[in-house]
């Protein structure tokens, strides 16, 4: 069995405990939280819910801890700091800032004395998505990628709005824009920016002293988030967002346009999930497995999704894959 540990007991956190406690390979041996456990309600698929200290006396006790906090402020954090101790997998989602991110875990591995092995940004982008813009753009090397997210909640971004001072809820929606869909289909390789391809629209809840126009205008000239975005934000009552945006459903899709001689083609990969946060921590209970795997072989150091074999992260063998899935 796989002994599972889990870094944070948010939305992810309790999607990836689901995820764990539905695979026949794995246990879940404790979740680790900064709020005071004696305050939050347990799953039922794991009855022991620790404080952040508590981990490092588990070394021993646990193959792979899965990190669920947020990119914004608690992976570039946490990333290094469990990856010394344990083999990590994560869902780190700020894309501009992943060669510095597996800079961090990496110097933190060669700094402690257990040779880990951290897969980070495996979620379904980064993560899956990126792996379908790397197979569509070596199998048609002769074309364009574009990548469309929504329409749904964005876990990051919301978690990004919540650490402004003076929010004290905040949803993030980000949709699509239609006729640039539709233009990427079409085959005519669109020249497209960030901001012609989705809207962001948001929702918050702020403190009642807090200054709106302010909070407001960091949301909007946010870098790596929104600042490249035609964003919408709309400050609402708490019984309005928790009546009306308590849902997390999100999606997406990777458009890739081509042509092998006078053949035109289009690839297309896309998601549609009730559940971001449940989906997502089932990505990283998947990619926990092939961490274990890779960490058995005696590898070590961050890895993304283009260094797993695919195999890795199933629970059937070698042998029963090709059989049922070739």
């Amino acid at each position: 069995m796989i002994r599972i540990g889990i870094v944070g007991y948010g939305n992810v956190g309790k999607g990836a405990a689901k995820a764990v406690a539905a695979s026949s390979d794995m246990e879940l041996k404790a979740i680790f939280t900064r709020r005071d456990p004696e305050s939050l309600e347990i799953l039922s698929s794991c009855d022991v819910l620790l404080p952040f200290s508590a981990a490092e006396k588990m070394i021993n006790d646990i193959d792979v801890m899965l990190l669920c906090g947020g990119s914004a402020t608690d992976l570039p954090e946490q990333g290094p700091f469990f990856a010394s101790m344990f083999n990590i997998v994560d869902s780190y989602d700020t894309h501009a800032k992943i060669p510095e991110y597996i800079s961090a875990i990496d110097a933190a591995i060669d700094a402690s004395s257990r040779k880990n092995i951290a897969i980070i940004a495996s979620g379904w982008d980064p993560g899956l998505f990126s792996m379908i813009r790397l197979l569509s753009e070596s199998v048609l090397p002769d074309g364009v990628c574009h990548t469309f997210w929504g329409y749904g909640v964005s876990q990051g971004h919301s978690d990004a709005i919540r650490n402004i001072e003076g929010v004290m809820y905040a949803v993030q929606y980000t949709i699509p824009i239609d006729d640039a869909v539709e233009a990427v289909r079409s085959g005519t390789r669109p020249a497209l920016e960030p901001g012609q391809k989705h809207l962001r629209e948001c929702f918050v809840v702020c403190e009642a002293s807090a200054d709106k126009d302010e909070i407001e205008s960091k949301i909007k000239n946010m870098p790596n988030y929104f600042i490249d975005y035609e964003t919408i934000v709309h400050f609402i009552g708490a019984d309005e967002y928790f009546s009306r945006h308590s849902e997390m459903p999100h999606g997406g899709m990777v458009l890739r346009s081509g042509n092998t001689g006078n053949s035109s083609h289009v690839m297309e990969f896309s998601l549609k999930l009730d559940s971001n946060p449940e989906f997502t921590g089932s990505i990283l209970a998947a990619y926990a497995r092939a961490a274990f795997r890779m960490s058995g072989e005696g590898l070590s150091g961050a890895k993304t999704v283009f260094d797993v074999p695919l195999s890795y992260i199933s629970e059937k063998d070698r042998l029963t894959l090709i059989k049922e899935l070739l």
